[in-house]
């Protein structure tokens, strides 16, 4: 093996053969493409997802000199969700030594080989929304809203009225575990 492989879980434990399993498919890609430096994968168990099917998560992260390609799947097993990452990285694989050796190779010019392209002129779709909500706020402080979005099981954000600042405000949870506060001001 030519590269390490990195083996991270959060909300679940990753034994010996999960362990082994990752490593053992991982480390195959270096088949594949050649450079590959690094190796992480992140394994999750995500209690709050919406269908059981997708509670469990497998990112597969690759870094290399020039590239970092990733990919993340879900499924009801870890396994399901490990082998169907590494069926989408090995077609990002693909696509990016495609990317790198694809060329014209008769050593023309651009100019040379362009034609002229008429475009013709396509309506374009305005944006359409698909799905609205509404539910009412009640007003509480910044960490009554913190204490609410966690009981409620919102791992990304959450609205609500703050009762200190009078206004509509978003409470969100960054990538480090703290939180972010979206504070609106109308102009």
């Amino acid at each position: 093996m030519a590269f390490e492989v990195e083996i991270y879980g959060r909300s679940m434990d990753v034994n010996d053969r999960i362990q082994d399993y990752v490593t053992k498919k991982v480390s195959k890609l270096d088949r594949y493409l050649p450079g590959i430096e690094e190796a992480r994968v992140d394994l999750a168990y995500v209690k709050s997802a919406r269908s059981s099917a997708d509670r469990q998560v497998a990112q597969i992260t690759v870094r290399g000199k020039g590239f970092i390609l990733r990919s993340e799947e879900r499924a009801d097993d870890i396994f399901a969700a490990l082998d169907t990452a590494l069926d989408k990285m090995q077609r990002q694989i693909e696509r990016y030594k495609g990317k790198r050796n694809r060329g014209r190779g008769d050593g023309k010019s651009a100019a040379e080989v362009a034609e002229v392209v008429v475009e013709e002129e396509q309506e374009e779709r305005p944006p359409v929304i698909v799905r609205r909500k509404q539910f009412r706020l009640s007003p509480m402080n910044e960490y009554e809203a913190i204490e609410q979005m966690q009981l409620l099981g919102h791992e990304n954000f959450f609205i609500f009225y703050n009762a200190d600042t009078n206004a509509v405000n978003v409470l969100y949870r960054r990538r480090d575990g703290d939180y972010g506060l979206i504070e609106p001001e109308i102009d």
